[in-house]
């Protein structure tokens, strides 16, 4: 039997805060379900203004508090993306607006990560870079909500 491989890109705005933290949660969840084979994961913004960095060290360090790494580079949105990936998930409004601009006419399905939630009952991910501690851990407690919904969904 021919495996066929999943592939699920995260987008928030500048690929440094929700997108990173999502990719990292669905890898974990899709790790822990022996599901790694069956899975491409990846994260981008809307924005490349911190290209080829890290994800905030705030974020990386109240995700790593949870057991999540979050290792990827923060790169741009690129239209190859709509072609390479089966579904993009966006964080907020704008960003599903905005990645639905660039290529409203793809193979990718373009859905939002809040539609995903069944506990928490939020239409977007907040954006925690300019609030203190707790934003982080909201958008983490948003995002297991809805990774793992997600990835239940994805057969």
């Amino acid at each position: 039997m021919v495996k066929t491989v999943k592939s699920v890109l995260f987008v928030c705005m500048g690929n440094i805060c929700r997108s990173p933290t999502a990719e990292g949660i669905f890898r974990k969840l899709v790790s822990e379900a022996g599901r790694d084979a069956e899975f491409s994961v990846d994260s981008a913004g809307t924005i490349g203004y911190h290209s080829g960095e890290r994800a905030d060290r705030r974020m990386r360090a109240a995700a790593a508090a949870r057991g999540y790494e979050l290792n990827s580079l923060a790169r741009r949105i690129d239209p190859v993306d709509f072609d390479r990936f089966d579904w993009i998930v966006t964080m907020d409004e704008d960003n599903f607006r905005d990645v639905n601009g660039l290529n409203p006419r793809s193979r990718a399905r373009v859905v939002r990560m809040c539609d995903y939630c069944e506990i928490h009952d939020v239409t977007e991910v907040p954006d925690p870079y300019y609030g203190g501690e707790e934003g982080f851990q909201t958008v983490i407690d948003i995002l297991e909500d809805a990774c793992g919904n997600l990835l239940r969904r994805i057969r």
